[in-house]
């Protein structure tokens, strides 16, 4: 005997469906970037295509509910969408297509291509928000990463899978350090996000970094500073997601994200739109959630999985280096390289202040020597420092303490260390022997 449920399961499966169902609703608000429409079923990150007047739909995304409807942020500023208008469910938003296609080419946070070629072929799909992974099951950092920069290679050793953040403010030569790392690595894929940053400085970048053996292994997506907050949360997100689908077939990553602070700035715009209650400097604390959820997704892989190197620019804001954004990224990350606007009007390049950054990971992944010549290094810097207007003005006779008369007789070559042309690479191993040989 058939039960009743069966024959119901049967006579379901025996009708045929012409047309896949749309699930769809109609604008009831709108106030130039939010609107609210029906409540239809659909998930928060979900896109959605609404009718606008000039009859190309605009895109916008589902980012939360209130009293039984739809609230979206558009992806586009300024649509001509007219209460009624429909609004339909195009993609959950859940998974991204990814693949080798996208090594060599520029992508925005949608995943269509900036560099007027064709859409590129992608096998695989990943989830946008990224797979979690046991915190105890993953491997350790215990090899150092060669980033092509002699001052971080001898004094802030990165190791794969190790999370780092470049703090700085504007003007201080965070682009163009992120330049060097990108082409000279030894990583085996290389994914850069440009996240809220100026389309000149944007279109500059993506022509340095993308040419010679460095394009074969380079991805980049771009948002420009222009983009909707949502677009700027969904291509640091897209970034990191196609970091980790490298990670989960072996390779190691080098992920550049510029800049996590116009993240932060993205999903302030979004929380304060949704009601949230600003904290200090106007950050909601989505914000805060936020940056340790997407940082945390890097590093290294469990088992067979290779690593991801994770380098995040903080901008701190007027040089404050206690910003609430900078606080929050410098007590996850494993390590910050901070640039002084001092040495960069000095002409100094990279402007690494070195007594004020740290790797949290050098003493694991490298010998005793080179720990011995990078702690008398930072002392010597820090010894000439402190006392150089004394020395400037005359007020120091040598002999009175020896360690800053070395400081003073190997200050040329300190600075000469420290300092790297845009051009030039030097490799782990000879900035670990220039370092030992001027520290002896």
């Amino acid at each position: 005997m058939i039960s009743v449920q069966e024959k119901l399961t049967q006579s379901i499966k025996s009708v045929a469906i012409s047309k896949p169902i749309s699930i769809s609703g109609r604008v009831s608000r709108y106030d130039g970037q939010m609107v609210e429409c029906d409540g239809f079923p659909a998930t928060i990150g979900s896109l959605c295509q609404i009718d606008t007047e000039t009859k190309i739909p605009a895109i916008a995304e589902i980012i939360g509910f209130h009293g039984g409807h739809n609230l979206l942020s558009l992806h586009d500023f300024g649509a001509r969408i007219s209460v009624g208008a429909q609004v339909r469910v195009i993609d959950d938003g859940y998974m991204i297509p990814v693949g080798e296609g996208l090594l060599g080419r520029v992508t925005d946070a949608l995943g269509a291509p900036l560099d007027e070629k064709p859409l590129p072929e992608l096998e695989s799909k990943w989830p946008l928000l990224g797979k979690e992974l046991n915190p105890l099951a993953k491997n350790p950092v215990d090899k150092p990463l060669d980033v092509g920069v002699r001052a971080i290679n001898s004094l802030l050793t990165v190791g794969r899978g190790q999370r780092i953040g470049i703090i700085a403010g504007s003007g201080v030569g965070k682009s163009v350090l992120l330049g060097m790392m990108s082409r000279y690595t030894e990583a085996d894929i290389v994914v850069v996000g440009m996240i809220g940053e100026r389309g000149r400085e944007v279109g500059s970048f993506v022509n340095t970094i993308l040419t010679g053996d460095a394009k074969k292994r380079t991805a980049v997506i771009a948002v420009p500073a222009d983009r909707s907050p949502l677009l700027r949360i969904r291509g640091a997100e897209r970034a990191t997601a196609i970091a980790e689908y490298f990670r989960d077939k072996g390779k190691n990553v080098l992920l550049i994200m510029d800049s996590l602070t116009r993240v932060a700035h993205a999903r302030r715009e979004i929380g304060l739109a949704l009601g949230e209650q600003p904290t200090s400097k106007g950050y909601p604390p989505s914000v805060v959630s936020m940056i340790p959820r997407l940082i945390e997704r890097t590093g290294s892989g469990v088992k067979n999985q290779g690593t991801i190197t994770a380098i995040y620019t903080v901008l701190a804001d007027g040089d404050d280096a206690n910003d609430p954004v900078v606080d929050t990224a410098r007590a996850i990350l494993d390590g910050h390289i901070l640039l002084s606007r001092k040495q960069a009007q000095m002409g100094i390049y990279p402007a690494i202040d070195v007594p004020m950054s740290v790797s949290r990971v050098m003493n694991e992944i490298t010998d005793e020597s080179l720990q011995k010549s990078a702690k008398k290094f930072r002392r010597l810097v820090s010894l000439y420092t402190e006392n150089r207007d004394l020395i400037l003005m005359g007020g120091y006779t040598s002999g009175q303490d020896p360690e800053l008369d070395e400081a003073v007789a190997l200050w040329p070559r300190i600075m000469a260390h420290i300092q790297q042309g845009e051009s030039e690479k030097a490799d782990f191993a000879s900035s670990k022997d220039a370092l030992i040989s001027l520290i002896k």
